[in-house]
């Protein structure tokens, strides 16, 4: 999960709806094509098959919307209220103890130790 990687709460969920937005759509698009067919039959027993039709057609529309939309933003408020209390961590706020640790030692001329 790219949130435990150390991305942003909102990035993640960005990041997620990102990469699920294509096989939704297309799982979707031609489920609800394949039903397209049973929302305009005629003949007998017609009437049932468009309200048949019509109700997966509009069941599909909403899945594909929560799917697209409610899931990344549920996603995002819950774990911003999972980790209201968590503290923020920012280079900033915590130096590290020895500040020249981070660079190599400077070997010059005369040292007696090279």
């Amino acid at each position: 999960m790219k949130y435990d990687e150390g991305m942003s709460i909102r990035d993640a969920a960005l990041e997620g709806a990102r990469v699920r937005l294509r096989p939704i759509l297309m799982t979707s698009i031609a489920f609800i094509l394949g039903c397209v067919p049973l929302a305009i039959a005629s003949g007998s027993g017609a009437v049932a098959r468009r309200v048949m039709g019509s109700g997966v057609i509009g069941g599909m529309l909403t899945a594909t919307f929560i799917a697209i939309f409610v899931v990344p933003a549920s996603f995002y408020l819950f774990e911003t209220l999972v980790h209201r209390n968590d503290p923020v961590e920012s280079p900033e706020e915590n130096p590290p103890a020895n500040p020249s640790a981070d660079t190599p030692p400077t070997i010059t001329k005369g040292d007696a130790n090279a």
